[in-house]
């Protein structure tokens, strides 16, 4: 056999073997999901994030076909949770469904065994929300303003309630310290429903916690509000100025919720698990539970893997040498 022949006969080989390889692969697809799936929720049931994974998943599983199951993987800010799906098998069948506390603020100041941005898939942005500017109801201020002028003339630091070191309303605080120049005393709680409860008894001054939560108590007078940490106004309460329309500007802070996959899983099952959150986005009745729950729904063209990738590293590029330059790390 000649040099020509034996070197052609490799590369068939080569050809056969690759093909050999893939197809099992491009089956597997094909036939994709075979069984329930999971959605790890790096947060405690009860919460908002649980809320929102429990309407979503129960609508994707019906757009393919399988149960999507919900498990809650609490602790570290959220980062044991995206552990979990970061050593997964990349097949599709865990899925992490994260926000900007697990999978941007934790992550600068937990140390994790993954890269956050590099060991996974973006899915799809699934929904953003907001935080507000909370008070108890006993603080004399009124206003932005006044509260500013309030905390600087107080003899002692503020109390600030903080759900977890590294949170978004814990690095929002100390934005808000070196803008304004008031003084704080963080006092972390290991949730939104414990920081509240202090609030409401009058134990804790001040707190940035998700606004749909917080809504209520606020329209009953239970607490006071000092704005949205918001770019634009809140549709969930269009009447709550941001901090920048009150003369603040640079005190925004972004809050939305993602899904991702482990990295390596074939590009046919993420755009499945794609379709399957579009659809579920397009549902009236899945849109009315969001909206009831203070979530804005993306357009269209932010659904996508891309959209919420790019989303992704924009804001991990912009927050975290804003935690490390404050110094900000786990105890």
């Amino acid at each position: 056999m000649s040099t020509t022949s034996i070197a052609r006969s490799l590369i068939f080989l080569g050809l056969a073997a690759a093909l050999v390889a893939v197809l099992p692969r491009a089956a597997a697809a094909e036939t994709w999901p075979d069984h329930p799936l999971t959605m790890v929720v790096p947060f405690p049931a009860g919460g908002p994030t649980d809320a929102l994974g429990r309407i979503v998943s129960e609508r994707m599983g019906r757009a393919l076909g399988q149960q999507v199951i919900v498990e809650n993987v609490s602790g570290a800010g959220g980062t044991i949770g995206v552990a979990k799906v970061a050593r997964a098998p990349a097949d599709g069948y865990m899925l992490s469904m994260g926000q900007t506390t697990s999978n941007v603020f934790s992550v600068a100041v937990y140390t994790v065994p993954y890269d956050v941005l590099a060991d996974f898939e973006p899915v799809a942005l699934v929904s953003s929300s907001a935080l507000m500017m909370i008070g108890r109801a006993g603080l004399a201020a009124s206003n932005l303003k006044e509260l500013v002028a309030e905390l600087k003339a107080a003899a002692q630091p503020a109390s600030y309630a903080t759900v977890g070191v590294g949170s978004p309303g814990h690095v929002w605080a100390r934005q808000f310290e070196t803008l304004t120049g008031v003084r704080l005393q963080l006092i972390p709680y290991r949730g939104l429903a414990p920081a509240m409860q202090d609030l409401l008894a009058g134990r804790i001054d001040l707190s940035g916690l998700e606004a749909s939560s917080s809504l209520p108590y606020v329209q009953s007078g239970k607490i006071k509000v000092f704005g949205m940490l918001t770019e634009k106004r809140w549709p969930g309460a269009p009447d709550i100025p941001t901090l920048d329309e009150q003369g603040f500007p640079g005190l925004t802070m972004p809050y939305w919720t993602g899904l991702w996959v482990r990295k390596g899983t074939p590009a046919e099952i993420v755009a499945k698990l794609n379709a399957a959150v579009v659809e579920a986005m397009a549902d009236p009745a899945i849109v009315k539970r969001l909206t009831d729950l203070g979530q804005e729904i993306p357009s269209r063209d932010r659904q996508t893997p891309q959209a919420l990738g790019a989303l992704h590293r924009a804001t991990v590029d912009k927050w975290w040498p804003i935690i490390k330059a404050a110094g900000i790390r786990a105890e």
